[in-house]
């Protein structure tokens, strides 16, 4: 489609695609530092309200970005006529399921996190090891799924000049 303009609704898929890409990198990245500031400060309330909203982010802008990513590159890959195994394609693809792999247990880690602060607020407790437990466990998950979120956006910006 070089030297000719792009139908709106191509340039619609294209854009979607990038932006959903950008938002579950973007809020991942955004989960990590809040997570992160709130722990440290050591607060009940103040970890509570930042677990809280982590929840809410992967609700809101995770999920959806999740869903719409692939579904938008499904489309692009079908609309341009490349074959799956494109290796920038299959190592996109590859990636974002590596990615899944790691962030569908993060995210149930989240939903165990934040019932843990509401369950020592409540009880007026400290937080338990078992926090501290499955922050390094959320931790062990992140890091590699963040990584492999850099590497599918290098992989889609670099396409065939990568392989």
């Amino acid at each position: 489609m070089v030297g000719r303009s792009m139908p709106p609704l191509l340039l619609f898929i294209k854009a979607l695609h990038v932006l959903s890409a950008t938002l579950f990198f973007g809020a991942g990245l955004m989960s990590a530092f809040w997570k992160f500031r709130s722990d440290l400060t050591g607060e009940l309330p103040v970890v509570r309200w930042a677990q809280r909203q982590i929840v809410l982010a992967d609700w809101v802008f995770t999920v959806p970005s999740g869903i719409i990513s692939p579904a938008t590159g499904a489309y692009l890959v079908h609309v341009y006529g490349l074959p799956w195994s494109t290796p920038w394609i299959a190592a996109s693809l590859g990636g974002y399921l590596v990615t899944m792999v790691l962030w569908l247990p993060a995210a149930w880690i989240q939903l165990e996190l934040r019932r843990l602060t509401e369950e020592a607020l409540t009880n007026g407790t400290p937080l338990p090891a078992r926090f501290r437990t499955l922050n390094l466990v959320w931790l062990a998950l992140g890091v590699p799924a963040f990584g492999v979120s850099v590497f599918i956006i290098f992989a889609m910006v670099a396409k065939p000049a990568l392989w």
